[in-house]
């Protein structure tokens, strides 16, 4: 899940210099094609990935562990519980790394953000790779430290195949158009995007908890039905949140107030904004 995109935000600022061949130098255009494999994945690329590994391993640790728990014994977490710690540590992990990687922790966010050219394609396969490695070590993590508990968190649909998708696809249609708000436009307030981003996975995890889950992320059901080797229902886990992000993130795109290209928030002016207003209130505060 994510709602903050630092990928493009400076993007027409960028000059490539591996784009101009020189004369003086004849190797110029041998760098020119060895920097083809280089350019898709730009400098400071790999700090993206740990990102995304660590902020998607501790959003299914939590999530997912609250869940166990949840089912095992409703008096030591209860429902409205795991809903909450789901929303909290979405909004933690935006704020955390949302300057680095955009916390996404979501492949179905990521290639939503793609889709409405939030984000190059080219980087999706890894985003998704880092973001299922970070779910399916904290299953099995999970794993180990909640024995003898066997479902870790898995999300099944509790009535049929069709309920479960039509609720995955309008709780994730709701998160998307929340996240494409607050991340991607410049006329929201992008310092509440945590907050806002949180509270809409808290409040749609309450309410779809009890039918589908409340997975809204494929790689959150795929890891601890790897852990968990229970995979019921696991194709509406795949299409339910593609679908419904997609669906939310063109909703946004097609409300948006301006036609102008409206470019992203950049991690520079986010964390510039928030040292502006805090150096605000301590100098009120002096006065």
């Amino acid at each position: 899940m994510s709602s903050i995109n630092p990928e493009l935000s400076n993007q027409e600022t960028v000059v490539d210099v591996n784009e101009f061949v020189s004369v003086e130098n004849p190797d110029s255009k041998r760098s020119k094609f060895g920097s083809f494999f280089k350019n898709p994945y730009p400098p400071g690329f790999s700090r993206k990935l740990v990102a995304e590994v660590i902020a998607t391993y501790l959003l299914v640790f939590v999530t997912c562990g609250a869940a166990a728990l949840n089912a095992s014994d409703p008096q030591r977490v209860s429902q409205l519980g795991a809903s909450v710690a789901s929303g909290l540590i979405v909004t933690v992990m935006i704020y955390a790394v949302g300057h680095v990687s955009g916390a996404h922790m979501n492949p179905a966010v990521t290639m939503a953000f793609a889709a409405t050219r939030h984000f190059p394609w080219k980087q999706v396969p890894l985003y998704g790779a880092a973001q299922l490695s970070g779910a399916t070590c904290a299953a099995f993590t999970l794993r180990l430290l909640l024995r003898p508990i066997k479902h870790l968190g898995t999300t099944t649909p509790s009535g049929s195949d069709l309920q479960a998708l039509v609720m995955e696809i309008v709780v994730t249609f709701s998160m998307m158009f929340v996240t494409l708000a607050v991340a991607t436009d410049t006329k929201a307030v992008g310092e509440l995007a945590g907050m806002a981003v949180g509270s809409a996975v808290c409040i749609t995890s309450i309410l779809a908890g009890p039918v589908s889950g409340g997975s809204m992320n494929p790689v959150r059901t795929l890891g601890p039905a790897l852990a968990s080797d229970n995979y019921k229902g696991l194709w509406v886990y795949f299409v339910g949140p593609v679908v419904g992000t997609q669906l939310g993130a063109w909703s946004y795109k097609f409300i948006r107030a301006s036609d102008k290209p409206v470019h992203l928030i950049s991690p520079h002016s986010f964390s510039l904004k928030l040292r502006r207003m805090s150096r605000s209130d301590v100098t009120e505060s002096n006065h």
